[in-house]
């Protein structure tokens, strides 16, 4: 596109923190986030995990009680330390087109997308959700840092990119009570918010972003707000949410949920190609079972000749979600091909055994072209009984995913309870 005068490529502004609030960093290398105080009296366990510099729980009191939550009433989760970004100006929607396999143009303001960018080789880079907030202002969520990408991307684009993780305090308030929580909280009007929706609302004076996304696979939705509005926010929901039984969750509980939910998550079933050091271990959309969010009618983007290429010659291996025999879930397990476990087609890289499926379910890597296949394999567990090793050899089977999908999740009205 010819410009009278040429654009900056782009500009990142950066804010530096105060001689104080360095300081305290510097004391705390992990980040409290704005929702910490206000569930302080919630945290029984004292158990927390390090999440993109923030400090959030595994646990707050049971992990079977908060998973339980998320399918019978509804579970409340810090979502601050996910990564986010706020993309503007006047070549946003050309910019996020190039870099991403979805279709930007076809995103309409308040929607959601969930998207995938590729590097050069049609290896993903990282996943994520992009917010169109308006014509040329977007927001993008992902799990690791991707400022350098994103900036190295911008070249010759007229377009601001700034991270702002710590400018905005996250909520996902997941379950089949979730949208009555937010009716009592006096968050109406979200009755009509479809999936992927989002609306813009006030509590108590306090503006209020709610988008209907999550992790779970259920009913749910996510609530943006500025830090300074965090107490009033988790104060509310709590208050209000105590006879719908609201109970808030850490990691362990959503992991459960995200499994049963299908969804892949970076570092565990997939390696960003950023980061991976051998040859091989990179992955294509193609690869990773997520054909859907790639627009290649959609005109040039990164990747795009190297993805056509793949699919041409065919996948190498393909996410798949199995089926166990049996109750002990299959983590960091070998599949085979055969019985006598001679013939190596892959590995599980997520498991569980479902309390609400009751079932044993995992995802997991096979190789081309058992990836594709109806026949039953094995999994190689081992059971840790009595300070003593036992191996057992348990049938498997490919199964669609997702696992588990309420028709909840999607409803409109969504169910008042």
């Amino acid at each position: 596109m010819a410009h009278d005068t040429a654009p900056a490529p782009w500009s990142a502004p950066h804010h530096l923190p105060s001689a104080a609030h360095a300081a305290a960093h510097y004391r705390r290398p992990l980040l409290h986030s704005p929702f910490f105080e206000a569930s302080k009296p919630w945290i029984q366990t004292d158990s927390f995990i390090a999440w993109a510099g923030y400090l959030t729980p595994d646990v707050y009191s049971y992990v079977e009680q908060e998973y339980f939550a998320i399918r019978n009433s509804c579970a409340l989760f810090d979502l601050t330390p996910m990564v986010k970004y706020r993309i503007s100006g006047p070549d946003a929607e050309r910019y996020l087109n190039r870099m991403v396999t979805g279709n930007m143009a076809k995103l309409a303001p308040n929607r959601v997308l969930y998207t995938l960018w590729c590097d050069d080789q049609g290896h993903v880079v990282d996943d994520g959700t992009v917010f169109r907030l308006g014509p040329q202002e977007f927001r993008v969520c992902c799990q690791d840092r991707q400022l350098d990408w994103f900036l190295d991307c911008a070249f010759g684009f007229d377009v601001q990119i700034a991270e702002v993780t710590a400018d905005i305090a996250a909520l996902a308030l997941q379950g089949p009570t979730a949208y009555a929580v937010l009716q009592a909280a006096g968050l109406t009007g979200l009755e009509t918010l479809a999936a992927m929706g989002i609306a813009q609302l006030s509590l108590r004076g306090a503006p209020v972003m709610v988008s209907r996304t999550g992790f779970t696979g259920d009913l749910g939705y996510e609530l943006w707000v500025a830090p300074e509005h965090a107490a009033l926010l988790w104060n509310s929901l709590m208050q209000v949410g105590a006879l719908r039984g609201i109970t808030p969750m850490g990691y362990q509980a959503l992991e459960m949920a995200r499994i049963e939910a299908g969804f892949i998550l970076p570092g565990v079933d997939f390696i960003s190609c950023a980061q991976t050091l051998r040859l091989g271990r990179e992955s294509t959309p193609w690869e990773l079972n997520l054909d859907w969010t790639v627009a290649l009618d959609k005109g040039h983007f990164n990747g795009r000749r190297a993805l056509l290429e793949a699919r041409a010659r065919g996948v190498r291996r393909k996410l798949v979600g199995l089926e166990l025999d049996g109750n002990k879930p299959g983590h960091g397990a070998l599949v085979y091909a055969d019985a006598e476990n001679s013939i190596q087609i892959g590995e599980i890289s997520s498991a569980l055994w479902s309390p609400t499926l009751k079932r044993n379910i995992a995802i997991a890597r096979i190789d081309a072209p058992h990836c594709d296949s109806k026949a039953s394999f094995w999994v190689d567990l081992y059971l840790h009984r009595e300070l003593q090793w036992e191996r057992r050899n348990v049938r498997s089977w490919i199964v669609p995913r997702p696992f588990y999908a309420p028709a909840r999740r999607r409803a409109l009205p969504p169910p008042l309870r």
